[in-house]
């Protein structure tokens, strides 16, 4: 299997739905096509961005084959597979790759959290490893997992030699730079906080999986390439105008702001599902401030 090399601003793209809920394919091979043409490195989809909780199976299958169509094979695709079972998400990784995913971004299984001792999630994450057909990209977010991968077993982990990676949206740098102490050729480091995008990338990350890059690719890529070209003025005045939209759209509103930043902005954002909840009029107007609109 060749080797898998993560790097830049990878977009974790919405779900869109029709006003019933069902999937709108065409909506999001139109966003894709945006998100890369603005300078994304890749596309992951069915991630928490993706509203992946909310999504039966026959949807990832839908979602990651109308994705692979729309991004080219110089430009990678991922998929969410984590799953509450080892089994089913094993399953979902053999689908994964069927389907042309180049890579399965895994969240460790936490509905039984108490249980999901650190034995028990290297166990996890070293069967879906070994099986899944694909790369694996570790995923680490407190927020909804309600604990956190620690170093140790994610050094452990970053020896076997289908898992490439790591996406840590924790916010903490500490564990970020834990993380990093595991990063060599083989395995790669990427951040899930656009808040954080530059401090991450100084501390050796090379580079994020972002839900503001979805509104906001402009600014991601020349934090990116600011950093990288030794602009540090480019990429501080975009981390500054990223940092409000980061903490205040993504982290506070959630998908909702998510996706109304994105029809703010002429792409289509559109509903979320049930139990999800709209905006209300207040909230669109403070995403609209905060785009600068």
């Amino acid at each position: 299997m060749p080797a898998l090399k993560l790097s830049g601003i990878l977009g974790p793209v919405t779900t869109p739905f029709s006003a019933t809920e069902a999937l709108d394919l065409k909506g999001l091979t139109s966003n894709i096509r945006s998100h890369l043409a603005h300078g994304l490195q890749g596309i992951v989809v069915c991630g928490s961005t993706g509203e992946a909780a909310l999504l039966d199976e026959m949807d990832r299958n839908h979602l990651v084959e109308s994705a692979r169509q729309a991004v080219p094979s110089d430009r990678l695709l991922l998929m969410g597979t984590g799953a509450e079972s080892t089994r089913q998400c094993v399953t979902r990784c053999r689908d994964a790759g069927a389907r042309g995913a180049d890579a399965v971004l895994v969240v460790a299984p936490h509905y039984y959290g108490p249980q999901m001792t650190m034995d028990a999630v290297r166990a996890h994450y070293l069967r879906v490893a070994d099986e899944s057909p694909v790369p694996v990209v570790l995923y680490n977010i407190p927020k909804y997992m309600h604990f956190r991968l620690e170093p140790d077993v994610v050094a452990e982990l970053s020896m076997h030699e289908n898992v490439v990676g790591i996406k840590d949206s924790s916010g903490d740098l500490a564990l970020l730079e834990g993380y990093l102490q595991a990063q060599g050729a083989s395995f790669t480091v990427m951040t899930g906080n656009g808040g954080q995008l530059l401090p991450a990338l100084q501390a050796g990350a090379r580079g994020g999986i972002l839900a503001v890059s979805l509104f906001a690719a402009g600014l991601c890529v020349d934090v990116y390439e600011g950093f990288r070209s030794r602009d540090l003025q480019r990429a501080t005045a975009a981390q500054e105008k990223l940092k409000p939209m980061a903490s205040q759209i993504v982290a506070g509103l959630g998908v909702a702001g998510v996706k109304a930043a994105m029809d703010a902005v002429g792409l289509v954002g559109g509903p979320v599902r049930m139990p999800l909840t709209a905006l209300t009029a207040e909230q669109r107007r403070t995403v609209q401030a905060l785009l600068g609109g």
